[in-house]
């Protein structure tokens, strides 16, 4: 278990947190994910996070809370990310996610990959399998590489972040609640019968 905050968080553009559609909370913490991940430069592997409300973490976990320099006051309405287990590196994050289920301690989630995306025009050359897909838009001289963080809470609320290589600088990165709707419905499927299925995952965030 690994949580993406230390006792400094970084600081976040606070235009990125007014859109009035999101949770102030979920946006914080995809903000917090995606200025930790820059930091480690591109070509990273997906990641998975949970989102764990943080006075729950300083309840149940005060030496780790008092080593990232929380408490009581400062959790009151904020989530902490918790990166999990390192994802296997053969399998596509969509297919990951639905093999995934969360315990009742995790408020939300957030995934974090790295894609090509192509100008609309090349929608309809675009291969039907995977393989074809891939090696296309590898090749495509109009392709733009970006970085997407999702994230949802059990609650519904949703917050995306995006960071171009080509604009790879924070003053660029673009937020919003529905920026990459297919991964975010991959994300809220994670919740759906979690109940039945908390057996598969850990009560501190960490599925297996």
């Amino acid at each position: 278990m690994t949580c993406v905050s230390e006792a400094e968080p970084p600081e976040l553009r606070e235009d990125l947190l007014d859109d009035l559609d999101s949770d102030p909370a979920l946006a914080a913490a995809v903000l917090e994910i995606e200025s930790h991940i820059a930091d480690a430069g591109w070509d990273q592997p997906a990641r998975l996070y949970a989102l764990v409300e943080t006075a729950r973490l300083v309840e149940h976990e005060p030496r780790l809370a008092a080593a990232m320099g929380l408490d009581s006051s400062a959790a009151r309405g904020s989530l902490t990310p918790v990166e999990q287990d390192e994802l296997p590196l053969d399998q596509p994050l969509e297919d990951v996610l639905t093999s995934i289920a969360w315990p009742d301690g995790v408020a939300g989630c957030a995934a974090v990959v790295e894609r090509l995306v192509l100008p609309p025009g090349a929608d309809s050359e675009i291969p039907d399998d995977r393989e074809g897909a891939t090696a296309y838009a590898a090749e495509h001289p109009d392709r733009q590489e970006v970085r997407m963080v999702a994230g949802v809470t059990r609650a519904g609320a949703t917050y995306c972040a995006l960071r171009l290589r080509a604009h790879d600088d924070d003053q660029s990165v673009v937020g919003g609640s529905e920026l990459v709707p297919a991964l975010l419905e991959l994300l809220r499927a994670t919740f759906d019968d979690s109940d039945e299925q908390t057996d598969q995952a850990d009560e501190d965030g960490r599925t297996r």
